[in-house]
């Protein structure tokens, strides 16, 4: 059961389907333009999407919100330090925030960061500071369909061999996303996290976590790697940033809480040139353009989310899911983790070709058939097409994810999902594929507008 009882509702939007083929049509066939009274479940995304507890609420009532040097920030700057014990913590209003504040003090223009994944916004905040972002995911990341337990993980040989090559004197920078959620959202090793940490340091290039979801990945240790299954995850999590210089955070996914996020940092020098820009760019270094209340709001819910019976739920949840969709006649990548499951469209859609987006083809059936938002994770996000819209570059899975918002939906929601998942299968043969009407130059999948297109 979920470990917590229900003490303020919200009512669900319950749409017919002439009403979600007409709100389609008008958002152009993107589904980030939907309004949210438009969505049954949404499964979208897990950022700033979960349920606050009633001592989250609380706590903001209680926020100091003086403009500088308020309680509030002290308290979180405590909570902060106990957890990764880095000395310097700016908050900021989320992650993106963190991003680009790290890569203007970090990053000259042509640089190189390497990842296990970078994720759309962290190779945007790159780009956008005239470096290169390059992925080295494991080789084990490609079986969609092993039980390996830490697809997440960096390849240790690609990682040292890029750290002795020819570049090695431009690598600025090495993330380490935690959980790899460009790779489906599966965990790191610790094994793989230090062996990472002690070829950074031999190489004197500095090691950052994207901490998003550090709680759940601690979690996946505690159940996957033998020598860490008698700690907590809280211990584990301790340990992971202690291997790290620094950690960019974005506390609306396993800080539920609605908005907000941090940098963490160990080198004072480093932090001063960060704490400028913050000044500049984000508000006073006390509260980083969030309310006193949002600070409180984070810091308590950095301690929640490590409970091991909230982790446990969470576990529960995606595994509930994760049973639905393969008895519907999904396939997932395996083994699924905790944060979201991500459907093997291309699998499931194999006449629709990249460059018509099977992804996004699933994803926009789930709508119509449910209400269900989702995401596409494949050539829409990830591929490239001529002035023809040929295609150039696709994507090397077709995935669409369903996020698990945290404390949200009980597990008669879940079941309402495999119940859609299960009708969109009896219709497969039928679903279009879509072509690209117009797009941005850049993260082209936010604001993208098409069309459907048969053949």
């Amino acid at each position: 059961m979920e470990p917590y009882r229900i003490k303020v509702v919200e009512p669900i939007p319950v749409t017919t389907r002439a009403q979600r083929e007409q709100a389609l049509r008008r958002v152009h066939y993107n589904l980030f333009g939907l309004r949210a009274e438009e969505v049954t479940i949404d499964l979208l995304t897990d950022s700033g999407t979960g349920a606050l507890s009633a001592a989250q609420w609380s706590a903001g009532m209680a926020g100091d919100e003086s403009y500088a040097g308020s309680r509030s920030f002290y308290h979180f700057q405590e909570v902060v330090h106990d957890l990764t014990s880095y000395p310097y913590a700016l908050p900021v209003h989320q992650g993106r925030a963190a991003e680009r504040i790290l890569f203007s003090a970090l990053l000259p223009p042509g640089k190189i960061t390497l990842s296990n994944t970078h994720f759309d916004t962290t190779r945007a905040n790159v780009e956008l500071a005239g470096c290169r972002a390059v992925d080295l995911p494991c080789p084990q990341a490609g079986d969609l369909d092993s039980d390996e337990p830490f697809k997440g993980n960096i390849d240790l040989h690609r990682l040292a061999h890029a750290l002795r090559g020819p570049d090695a004197s431009r690598i600025a920078l090495v993330v380490m996303t935690l959980t790899n959620n460009g790779e489906a959202g599966q965990p790191v090793s610790m094994d793989n996290l230090t062996r990472t940490a002690s070829l950074c340091r031999e190489h004197s290039v500095p090691l950052f976590l994207d901490a998003a979801r550090f709680a759940e990945n601690a979690r996946l240790v505690t159940q996957r790697e033998a020598a860490f299954r008698d700690m907590s995850p809280r211990q584990v999590a301790e340990q992971a940033f202690r291997l790290a210089d620094g950690c960019l955070m974005s506390a609306k996914k396993d800080g539920i809480v609605h908005i907000g996020g941090f940098l963490g940092l160990r080198d004072r020098a480093l932090a001063e040139r960060c704490e400028l820009l913050l000044i500049a760019t984000e508000g006073f270094p006390t509260y980083g353009g969030l309310a006193g209340r949002d600070l409180d709001m984070i810091a308590l819910g950095l301690t929640e989310v490590t409970e091991p019976c909230y982790l446990q739920a969470r576990a529960d949840a995606a595994r509930h899911l994760a049973r639905l969709t393969r008895e519907a006649g999904i396939a997932i990548v395996e083994p699924p983790g905790l944060h979201a499951l991500y459907l093997n469209a291309g699998r499931l859609l194999p006449h629709i070709p990249a460059h018509r987006f099977p992804g996004h083809a699933l994803a926009c059936q789930l709508y119509l058939e449910g209400g269900i938002r989702s995401v596409e994770l494949g050539s829409l996000y990830l591929g490239s097409e001529d002035e023809n819209g040929a295609p150039v570059t696709a994507a090397p899975y077709e995935l669409v994810r369903l996020a698990l918002p945290r404390r949200t939906y009980g597990l008669s929601h879940l079941n309402r999902v495999g119940e859609v998942l299960a009708a969109t299968v009896e219709e497969r043969e039928r679903i279009p594929g879509y072509r690209l009407v117009e797009q941005p130059p850049l993260l082209r999948h936010f604001r993208s507008k098409l069309e459907p297109v048969q053949g």
